[in-house]
């Protein structure tokens, strides 16, 4: 008899609320993400408070590494990337995603409850 035993991809979702350029929150954030993709966990990432600001277009740091180009290379990966509608709109990036990155979607604190609830890992950072 053959067993049709499909493993399902574990999930690792991060809670960040730390803001880019600021501290090593982000950075450490991108870095558990890329491991965890690169070894096969399906991951979620949740971009509160000051961490909305991570996925703003157009960032042009001179001494720091680009978040954003790092959080693109996330998302091409698969990196299931959302923001918090109220922070987002709070911190001057308007609702209608033109401000962020292709493939961040701005939305609720109430996605957090089931991405907790079907994630086997869960990660916060925060000051």
């Amino acid at each position: 008899m053959v067993e049709n035993i499909r493993e399902e991809k574990k999930t690792l979702t991060i809670i960040l609320t730390e803001g880019p350029y600021r501290s090593q929150y982000v950075e450490m954030a991108h870095n558990i993400a890329e491991s965890a993709l690169n070894i096969g966990y399906k991951v979620n990432l949740f971009l509160y408070m000051d961490a909305t600001h991570i996925p703003k277009k157009n960032q042009n740091p001179h001494s720091f590494p680009n978040v954003g180009e790092r959080l693109r290379h996330l998302i091409k990966k698969g990196a299931d990337v959302r923001a918090c509608v109220r922070c987002a709109t709070a911190r001057g990036h308007a609702c209608d995603n033109a401000s962020y990155l292709k493939g961040v979607s701005i939305t609720s604190v109430y996605d957090i409850p089931g991405w907790v609830r079907k994630s086997d890992k869960v990660i916060t950072l925060s000051g």
